[in-house]
């Protein structure tokens, strides 16, 4: 086979290192051994103690892994150098014999510098005109180590492979001293597992997945003899990338390399030359944008680990840090995405909006009791793909419309911040039968200006169907009609800013600097708080309706159950965060009331009508509890559905435009989304029952008013009362 001819400098470099090297040899020649010996330990040679760390404790690059929770299901992987370290033991025989025969075949007898070889290859290099390689693996291995070695500059990586007699010497030396310590077999593991085999592959195991798409253990003779032919000219030599036929020829030297060492046959290395080659390549997924296709929406939840990993400062002290740790740190990580339950919600989301519409539904999943994050779902394409002209958010994103941040700061989410009101009045001493006489207008002390919702000034909220929400209301009948004017009266007895820094508690940030102005300066006067107008997103909105399903216990939101270290270690960073910041108690009483939306019965028979009644058929019975919500002129729809086993929140929105109203005739779809993905999340799981509340917090019920328990289909009269029912529909 020819070789590329050597420039005049390569060429005068190697006359230069052949003198060198041939006094080196002329001393083996004529010299005692062990004279030779001391010689080479006192001079030439170096020591284990004085190598640089990378090469004593490897520092390689390696992809970090992602897996859903099952610990299985890939989701995606992040890399700078696509590479993961296998044990010898992983790696197939016939692949550890063919690289010792393609690239270092007196391996196993020299002491990491082959002198003999190296003075051979380049007195042939001088005379022929031709370049060959003089480098064992060990020597291959140390330049290896020193140009990747994630701890070094740019700078000092390049010198690493610099035609100069400085670096060689320096090359030689380090290679002798690992072989002074290392055992033949864990430098062939180290060199494998570094190895550059061309089309983007580091190291053995990745080459194998990118070629055959296979386990290096499960290599063949052809397929090894393949693989061990790349390295000396990766991307020329690539059967992808360069060029197929050179690669034939170059794995049929190696297999004649093979017969020579002892290692096959010379029919066995017949046999594999007359292999076609049958590659099965397959390119490995490198980071969010980069998740199975198939498995549309998984990039969301991608893209809220990372931006979670990047806030953890158990993966560096800066964010170029955590970011590096990620890309190059080699771990393994168990995140919480729920295979079923994610294509569920993404079925879900996409069954109420397509790809292509402005309109979105986020939806997220999570775990009451340790805030795992289950699902996370949207109906877009996680991609930076271009967008048609006009088009922000639709089919295409990488913004975070389910969980926010960044320039997402979420979506009014209705009528389901009443349960903080709800709360806030328990925790105070009030009872669940606290009781109003719900007018259909309620003034109050806050100011108004001249619209629909002003009585002399003052804001005047009113009731989206009186008929059905006005009289005598209580906790629970008051939440399940959903009445406006009960739960403003309710929060002016215990104090907007209670209800503010209850919402708080359970995990609701104020992302629109508005609201957070608001609720810092001026929240004992945020009477329409109550009433949802406040921006959330699903996550933090199923998040607090899960600390009230784990009975008062607030855990902050995770993606992950685990991250293992490439030497095995588990962090542990991604542990479950939690504490109590409500009595149970005052949970249990919350979650009672709660049970009225839905359609079933609090412990104390009190509920009589609700908004989300499909839910009890869809779960068949299952306990449930949850509150439907709707913004002002139905600008948007939610509903957040609970059980003790999980908590699931959809919201209906246009991302780009809030004046893009949903229409309220979409609330029963975002219900029915809801419900399906607890249905799917609790499939298979014992049922749990709610615990009851103490007789404190209850106080003196009465008895259900037996009235139709779902909300009439009452159609307004005029244009204001159109406008009212619109405005202030729960």
């Amino acid at each position: 086979m020819t070789m590329a001819t050597p420039t005049p400098l390569s060429r005068l470099f190697t006359v230069l290192l052949t003198g060198v090297l041939a006094g080196l040899v002329l001393a083996v020649a004529v010299l005692p051994v062990n004279l030779v010996f001391g010689f080479a330990a006192r001079a030439a040679l170096g020591n284990y103690a004085a190598l640089p760390d990378a090469l004593r404790t490897p520092a390689t690059p390696q992809r970090s892994y992602l897996y859903a929770n099952d610990g299985k299901t890939l989701i995606t992987t992040f890399y700078d150098v696509n590479r993961t370290d296998v044990t010898l033991a992983e790696i197939a025989p016939v692949m550890r014999q063919a690289i010792v025969a393609a690239e270092d075949r007196r391996f196993y007898d020299h002491g990491g510098v082959d002198l003999r070889g190296m003075f051979r290859a380049l007195v042939s290099n001088v005379t022929s005109g031709t370049e060959q390689g003089g480098s064992t693996l060990t020597m291959q291995y140390v330049r290896n180590v020193l140009k990747t070695d994630p701890n070094r500059t740019a700078e000092e990586r390049a010198a690493a492979t610099e035609q100069t007699i400085g670096r060689k010497i320096q090359e030689i030396r380090y290679a002798n001293a690992l072989e002074q310590r290392l055992g033949k077999d864990e430098i062939l593991n180290r060199y494998l597992n570094i190895a550059y085999f061309g089309s983007g592959a580091y190291g053995i195991s990745a080459a194998s997945q990118r070629y055959f798409s296979k386990a290096p253990a499960d290599l063949t003779l052809a397929e090894a003899a393949l693989l061990a032919g790349l390295v000396q000219a990766p991307e020329a030599y690539s059967p992808i990338d360069g060029d197929a036929d050179a690669a034939l020829t170059r794995r049929a030297y190696v297999l004649d390399s093979m017969v020579a060492t002892g290692a096959i046959t010379a029919e066995q290395a017949t046999s594999a030359k007359a292999e076609k080659v049958k590659l099965n390549p397959s390119e490995q997924a490198n980071g969010c944008a980069a998740t199975v296709s198939s498995r549309e929406g998984w990039g969301f939840f991608c893209d809220y680990l990372r931006r979670w990993w990047m806030e953890q400062p158990a993966f560096g002290d800066t964010v170029a840090e955590r970011e590096q740790a990620l890309r190059r740190g080699g771990y393994s990580v168990v995140t919480t995405l729920d295979p079923q339950i994610q294509k569920t919600a993404q079925q879900q989301a996409t069954s109420i909006y397509g790809y292509d519409n402005k309109r979105a539904v986020p939806i997220a999943a999570v775990e009451p009791g340790t805030g795992r994050v289950l699902a996370m779902a949207v109906n877009r394409h996680y991609s930076l793909d271009d967008n048609p002209d006009g088009q922000l958010n639709y089919p295409n994103t990488v913004n975070p419309l389910i969980s926010g941040g960044g320039s997402v700061a979420g979506y009014q989410a209705g009528s389901t911040f009443k349960l903080f009101t709800m709360l806030a009045a328990l925790e105070s001493g009030r009872t669940l039968s606290t009781g109003f006489d719900a007018p259909s207008r309620l003034p109050t002390r806050y100011a108004a200006g001249t619209d629909d919702s002003s009585c002399g000034g003052q804001w005047c909220p009113a009731n989206a169907n009186p008929q059905w929400m006005d009289g005598y209301r209580m906790m629970w009948d008051g939440f399940g009609r959903s009445v406006n004017t009960y739960f403003v009266w309710l929060a002016e007895q215990v104090g907007q800013d209670k209800v503010v820094e209850m919402a708080q508690r359970l995990g609701i940030t104020f992302r629109a600097e508005a609201d957070a102005r608001f609720a810092e300066n001026n929240a004992a006067n945020w009477g329409a708080f109550t009433l949802g107008v406040s921006a959330t997103t699903p996550l933090d909105l199923a998040n607090a309706y899960a600390t009230v399903a784990a009975e008062g216990t607030y855990c902050a939101p995770v993606p992950v159950v685990s991250v293992t270290a490439p030497d095995g270690q588990r962090l542990s960073v991604g542990d479950p965060s939690c504490r109590q910041v409500l009595d149970p108690d005052v949970a249990r009483a919350a979650t009672d009331a709660a049970r009225c939306p839905v359609g079933q019965q609090s412990a104390f028979a009190q509920c009589n009508g609700g908004t989300a009644t499909a839910v009890n058929r869809i779960l068949e019975g299952r306990p449930v509890a949850g509150k439907t919500g709707s913004s002002e002129q139905a600008a948007t729809e939610t509903f957040v559905g609970f059980t003790p086993q999980v908590a699931v929140a959809g919201i209906a929105a246009n991302p780009d435009d809030p004046t893009d109203l949903v229409g309220s005739a979409v609330q029963a779809r975002v219900i029915e989304a809801v419900a399906r993905i607890i249905r799917t999340a609790v499939d298979g799981q014992p049922q749990e029952s709610f615990t009851a509340p103490s007789r404190d917090l209850v106080g003196t019920p009465r008895r259900p008013v037996e009235r139709d328990p779902v909300v009439p289909d009452r159609r307004p009269t005029d244009n204001n009362d159109l406008r009212r029912w619109f405005q202030n529909r729960g």
